[in-house]
């Protein structure tokens, strides 16, 4: 190449370079790299404990006092807090199988999932059941994926709201979308409500790699995740 030439091509390649620089996370090809998880195994089907229809906080009381809580005393949430925010978000209310948050054609596209200690719980609304398995090693996966919050890294529990949009594409098509980000905000804010009833704190965090929560986790590949919350004392 002549001078010229090589003078043209250095400033047509130095042209590019503002443009990644300024690109948003989730646009950029290449992701921090995170620790790697151990595999969950193959799980056993557990009954929760059964809900509780009645509460000493009325509905507006728990209007009133719910806060973003992100920071948490690390001691672990039992079985029956767990089994009732799982229902409060996602559980069935009804024979034919309606739930708790509205779904656009009753199609319930969300899949929940709660990440502790003890393991991964993925809740199965039809029953009030959790498949629970065994998972190593999820939480500094997780807390990276989540930008290194506190609110993620130090949660004794992290409620995971994951969607299948192919339940919702199939009736509503391009719509589908927009009622699957809806539904999923339902749940959350049921889910809030009810931690503020069993006077617990919690958070609702949208910042995050999707791929990298999926994978912290060992979710389905066609379960995309759409909401962490934590909850804690």
């Amino acid at each position: 190449m002549t001078t010229a030439q090589w003078v043209i091509a250095i400033v047509l390649a130095s042209a590019f370079v503002p443009l990644a620089a300024c690109a948003p996370p989730e646009t950029l090809s290449v992701q921090p790299t995170v620790a790697q998880p151990v595999a969950a195994a193959e799980g056993e089907v557990l009954a929760l404990p059964a809900p509780r229809l009645e509460s000493d906080v009325s509905l507006e009381e728990a209007l009133a006092r719910r806060r973003s809580v992100r920071a948490y005393s690390g001691e672990p949430l039992t079985l029956e807090e767990i089994g009732q925010l799982l229902w409060a978000a996602q559980g069935t209310t009804d024979e034919r199988g309606y739930r708790t948050a509205p779904s656009a054609g009753a199609l319930y596209p969300l899949e929940l999932y709660a990440a502790t200690d003890s393991g991964l719980y993925h809740y199965l609304p039809r029953g009030h059941e959790a498949e629970k398995r065994r998972i190593e090693g999820w939480r500094v996966p997780l807390c990276q994926a989540a930008l290194s919050q506190d609110a993620v890294c130090q949660t004794p529990a992290v409620f995971v709201v994951t969607a299948v949009y192919e339940r919702t594409e199939a009736k509503y098509g391009q719509r589908a979308e927009r009622y699957v980000w809806l539904e999923a905000g339902h749940a959350a804010q049921n889910l809030l409500l009810q931690a503020v009833a069993l006077d617990l704190g919690a958070v609702p965090i949208g910042a995050f790699y999707d791929d990298q929560v999926r994978a912290a986790l060992s979710l389905p590949a066609e379960h995309e995740p759409l909401y962490l919350i934590s909850v804690g004392r």
